[in-house]
């Protein structure tokens, strides 16, 4: 299987890490991965996006034309990439800062209110582990197990960091679990 994701919003909204680790989770679990970052000059406030494709095969190049996947952390995030999306795809969204309706109805559309959960667990700026967990539940491209140890693995020196963004992957995908079908 092939998922390919798209991930976007404000620079300094961690998206380019949400990505990261999700490639290096998928690296651990012995499969195929490409991430290719994109972002603006002025990277805090400009857009950011990445590019990450998972897969059990090689992958032939990091380009992802029409992704099974999409994540918008911000209005024009949702504008860009709604389109792009495959019929059936994912749009998971930050309903905190996104109150616009997508515009297609052949998606599967996950609305997490990523930043207002990350300030309920005690700090802001987990938002983006918030978004990982719904990645995770909304797609299955990688396992929870997986994404703990690859954040562990990055952030090896910061063990205090451990528990309240394991706490934040675990609120979105739970908040993916219960949200209307």
């Amino acid at each position: 299987m092939t998922h390919e994701i798209v991930m976007a919003g404000f620079g300094g909204q961690g998206v380019l890490l949400v990505g990261q680790l999700v490639a290096y989770a998928g690296m651990l679990e012995d499969k195929h991965v490409s991430w290719m970052p994109s972002y603006g000059p002025e990277m805090r406030g400009g857009t950011a996006n990445c590019a990450v494709i998972i897969s059990d095969e090689l992958i032939g190049a990091p380009m992802i034309a029409e992704p099974t996947a999409v994540v918008a952390m911000n209005l024009p995030s949702m504008d860009k990439f709604e389109h792009t999306i495959k019929p059936g795809g994912v749009l998971i969204l930050n309903s905190s800062l996104i109150s616009t309706e997508p515009k297609r109805k052949d998606l599967q559309v996950y609305k997490v209110p990523a930043t207002e959960i990350a300030a309920e667990i005690g700090n802001p700026k987990v938002a983006n582990m918030v978004i990982l967990g719904a990645v995770i539940e909304a797609t299955g491209v990688i396992t929870l197990e997986a994404a703990i140890k690859a954040f562990q693995k990055k952030f090896a020196s910061k063990p205090k960091m451990f528990a309240i963004n394991e706490k934040a992957i675990c609120a979105g995908m739970d908040c993916v679990k219960n949200s209307p079908k």
